[in-house]
């Protein structure tokens, strides 16, 4: 009898409430970056819109958090831009750029953290937290990322991009995507299952699933992936109506998508959010050098799949604790995978932001569509790299 496994990964589109409060939050941080690139930034966002009695949205936006810099913000221009890249111009899909009531409590950041964030004297710069980071690859697509991941964000960002750029009024900003795949026994994938949500207008759509299959879908999912017919496996709109959406029928937060932004379920993830926190927060930038090593490692032929460990305490100039695990797929000792890779890099938390050069205002982009494995119109980021490849492969020479 053949054994078969399954991988279900989600995504979401950059209307969907969360997704706003990400954008948001980055956009706070690539201001400040933009003016101050020493800006210390912890920003979190909420958002939620409801209907007065005259049928009217009143849409609601929460700024909180600590920043200390030397930018002057205009917070409700930079949540207003936000706003309007998405899409939400109008009151029927939710929100409205034009008219929000916004609400900030931002503090500086707490003196006791800065202690041990500041360099002094001999004294190196620390982790500006505790926590722990995974980074993760594996050679099953082209960016080194899971297909259930890969295709889960390639579909709601086709339907986001036709609905921006070919200006299609049935459609609303939010939406949803969900792809399972299979492994046979001898691991070849295949496509089990797609669901897709899309909001869109309160008018009679009769032609919208073939619509969506037609030009979202089908264009998305590779053929050679499918042992069957797409259409009877994909799931559009499973209600039956999405209509009400985007902060009017679900409150948004910042860090609420975690698994979103990084590998869909696929590799643990240590818990710790990354939009609107600037480089010395060890949760967004040791993630981002994890998955910088574990995917120089992946190409430089060390493993089929590999996930990279951190752990850092407040103050730390080195992790109290570092692994990698290669799954069984390394045609070498995994320990000494780790004390190359110990020895090659440096894993300061000064030295990552300095390697990856992270402080730049280059954080909005990531806040949709997932941090890792992708292309954005600036190229890809910079922990995308495999330039330590090289490297690697000589030392197991």
């Amino acid at each position: 009898m053949r054994k078969e496994r399954t991988l279900t990964s989600e995504s979401v589109t950059e209307g969907h409430p969360d997704k706003v409060c990400d954008q948001i939050s980055d956009a706070v941080l690539d201001e400040c970056l933009r003016q101050d690139p020493n800006s210390r930034v912890a920003c979190e966002s909420m958002v939620k819109a409801k209907r007065n009695l005259f049928g009217t949205l009143m849409p609601q936006v929460y700024l909180m958090g600590e920043i200390t810099t030397g930018a002057n913000l205009d917070f409700r221009k930079v949540v207003r831009g936000t706003l309007e890249s998405i899409g939400y111009d109008g009151d029927w899909a939710g929100f409205s750029s034009e008219r929000f009531k916004l609400h900030v409590n931002i503090t500086r950041q707490s003196p006791d953290i800065a202690i041990g964030v500041d360099p002094r004297g001999e004294k190196e710069q620390g982790a500006g937290d505790q926590g722990l980071m995974y980074g993760y690859a594996d050679n099953e697509t082209d960016v080194l990322m899971p297909w259930s991941i890969k295709l889960a964000h390639d579909l709601v960002a086709r339907l986001s991009n036709l609905r921006k750029y070919k200006k299609l009024d049935f459609l609303g900003p939010d939406g949803k995507s969900q792809v399972t795949i299979g492994y046979r026994d001898n691991g070849v994938p295949y496509v089990k299952k797609v669901s897709i949500a899309a909001q869109h207008a309160d008018r009679d759509l009769p032609g919208l699933r073939n619509w969506i299959l037609e030009e979202v879908v089908e264009p998305t999912i590779p053929h050679n992936l499918l042992e069957t017919r797409l259409r009877d496996i994909t799931i559009v709109n499973g209600t039956g109506k999405f209509v009400v959406g985007g902060p009017e029928g679900d409150s948004g937060l910042t860090g609420r998508k975690i698994i979103v932004d990084t590998y869909g379920g696929v590799a643990r993830h240590g818990g710790g959010a990354f939009s609107g926190k600037d480089p010395t927060k060890v949760d967004r930038s040791a993630a981002y050098f994890a998955r910088y090593i574990a995917k120089n490692i992946v190409v430089a032929g060390l493993a089929e799949r590999c996930e990279v460990r951190f752990a850092f305490t407040i103050g730390s100039s080195q992790p109290d604790d570092f692994a990698v695990e290669t799954f069984g797929t390394s045609p070498v000792d995994e320990k000494k995978i780790e004390r190359v890779v110990r020895e090659m890099f440096d894993f300061r938390p000064s030295s990552i932001i300095k390697i990856l050069d992270l402080r730049r205002p280059i954080y909005s982009p990531t806040a949709v569509y997932g941090h890792f494995g992708r292309e954005t119109e600036r190229g890809f980021f910079t922990w995308e790299r495999t330039d330590r490849v090289g490297e690697l492969k000589r030392a197991f020479v």
